[in-house]
Parts: C-alpha cells; sequence; structure tokens
C-alpha cells in the first residue's frame, strides 16, 4: 500500500516507486529488508536513503512534509521515501521541547556520532603516532597505564571492541526479561576481570566504554556506526591521523553522493537551502515553522 498527500509529494517521485515496486517478483515479502533494496539505487551507499518507523504520528508527520509511506501487510513498520541523513538525528519528541533545550539536544546527537565513529581511531593513532599532541602529565598517565599491557593499542581496541559486539549480540538473542540484565553483567565482570589482570589498560577501556555509549544516542545509525568504529580504527592504526583523514573524506564523499529518486541526501546542507537549515542545524519556533509550508519537494533536483 502507497500512502502520500496528493497535493505534497511529485507525481514523478509517485510513478518511479511505482514501477520499482512492480520490479519486485519475491515469492514473499517478510519485513521491510525484502524491499528497500528495490527501493535504492544500484551501487555503494553506507547509509540507507529509506527510511522505516513504528509510530503512526511520525509516518503522518512523514507524509506532510511530502514524503511517500510504503505499508506491508503483516508488518509493523512503513517505509518511507525519501529519507535525508539529517532526519537520523531528529525525533518528533523535539518538538515537544523548547526550542533551545531541542537544539542542544540535536548537537549532542552530532557530537555523539562522532565521537562513537572516531574516539577509538583517534585514540590509537594519538597514543601511536602523534604523543606529541598530548601535555606531559596526560603522556605520562597513558604511558604508566599502557607500559604493563601484553597487547598493542590495536589489538588491546579490537579486543574490547569486539567483546562489546558478542556482549550486546547476546543480550538481543537472549529473552527480553534478562537480556538487559545479561548484557550488563557480562559488561561489568569482564571489564574489571580484564583491567585488574592487565590484559586491558583503564584509559583505552574508558575510551571504547565512551564510543559505544556515544552510539547508543542515534540507535537509527547503529549499524552505520559500528561499522565506521571498526574502518577508522584500521585507518588510524596504520595511518595514523592522517589515516583518519583520507578515510573520512571518503566516507563524507560517499555521503554527498547519495541520493534517492532525485532527492541529494544531504539536503539541506548541501545543496544548502536556508529555510531548511530551520529544522537541521537548529530547531526553530514552531511559530516560524507553521509560516514556512515546507515540503522536500525543495530539495529534489
Amino acid at each position: 500500500c502507497i500512502c502520500y498527500m496528493k497535493d505534497r509529494v511529485p507525481k514523478k517521485l509517485v510513478s518511479d516507486i511505482r514501477n520499482s515496486l512492480d520490479s519486485i517478483k519475491l515469492e514473499s515479502i517478510l519485513s521491510t529488508g525484502y524491499v528497500r533494496p528495490f527501493l535504492e539505487r544500484d551501487g555503494f551507499q553506507l547509509f540507507n536513503p529509506t527510511g522505516t518507523t513504528e509510530r503512526p504520528d511520525v509516518l503522518c508527520s512523514k507524509l506532510i512534509e511530502g514524503r511517500v509511506g510504503i505499508l506491508i501487510d503483516g508488518i509493523p513498520f512503513a517505509i518511507t521515501i525519501p529519507k535525508l541523513f539529517c532526519e537520523s538525528f531528529q525525533t518528533l519528541d523535539d518538538y515537544a521541547f523548547k526550542p533551545y533545550y531541542s537544539t542542544f539536544i540535536r548537537w549532542i546527537k552530532y557530537a555523539a556520532f562522532l565521537i562513537a565513529s572516531l574516539l577509538p581511531a583517534v585514540y590509537a593513532a594519538i597514543v601511536m603516532y602523534h604523543p606529541e599532541l598530548l601535555n606531559s602529565t596526560m603522556l605520562m598517565l597513558l604511558v604508566e597505564a599502557e607500559k604493563d599491557a601484553p597487547l598493542s593499542i590495536t589489538a588491546e581496541t579490537f579486543f574490547v571492541l569486539i567483546m562489546y559486539e558478542i556482549i550486546r549480540e547476546a543480550g538481543l538473542r537472549f529473552p527480553k526479561t534478562v537480556g538487559g540484565a545479561v548484557s550488563i553483567v557480562s559488561g561489568l565482570i569482564i571489564g574489571d576481570a580484564a583491567v585488574k589482570s592487565g590484559f586491558v589498560s583503564t584509559p583505552l577501556l574508558t575510551v571504547s566504554a565512551l564510543a559505544v555509549m556515544s552510539g547508543f544516542v542515534i540507535p537509527e545509525l547503529n549499524q552505520q556506526i559500528t561499522v565506521l568504529r571498526f574502518a577508522f580504527l584500521v585507518a588510524g592504526s596504520i595511518f595514523g591521523l592522517f589515516g583518519i583523514s583520507l578515510l573520512g573524506c571518503a566516507v563524507l564523499t560517499n555521503i554527498c553522493a547519495e541520493e534517492n529518486y532525485g532527492f541529494p541526501f544531504t539536503a539541506p546542507i548541501s545543496p544548502f537551502s536556508s529555510s531548511g537549515m530551520g529544522d537541521t542545524a537548529v530547531r526553530s519556533d514552531i511559530k516560524k515553522m507553521q509560516s514556512r509550508g515546507f515540503t522536500v519537494e525543495e530539495y529534489h533536483e
């Protein structure tokens, strides 16, 4: 079932989506993951150009903004098209708070995305290749913490991050009544034992834990953050901050190159739209947004 508001959605967008859906020849569709690949263009795309939601109010807000929703019989999620990168940092709850607080929370999310993706890699790169960036007190603290560690910084970081992924998966597979408790207890026991045995240094465990916790702030990007965290760690461990910068440019290029049905993934930042920034960099007052009459067709190329 295709949902849209006739007076707000470009006719070509609806037509293209119908053609994409007509190309599906699957025997059965058991989740949105069966449909979304047919709604995305070919080629490697790190971030999803289509969104999903299980909240009726969120779906309604997307339709009002000129997006198209797709409902699948028996599946409690709706697909929304097009999706913009900035949407991953926005929630409908933002509009229930004062603009200044919503803006503050939104910037917390932007910072959390960078911390979750880059912090372990930056830590490893600075300790291994750029210790001159640290003041003498911090440098001596890290030297003291790492001198007895049996593994290299890179191996330590990989060990901690992989153990986190194992614990997280175990918590997800357990019954919900015990899954959360198992994850917490496992993390505490393993982390405490690793530090006390000298297998992992305290600063590294702190950095990894902060990166992991920051990833929880943007659950919609959890898959991408996990992949980027390991990719940046490899780049930083081999080439230092230079490698992190190169990979960062490659990721940014991939994001800027993404588009879906003619809608740039990075709008309203690129191409820049001053009116769109009122609900991206900041969260404007509802009274100002009311007079704007926004639809995503403004971003169509």
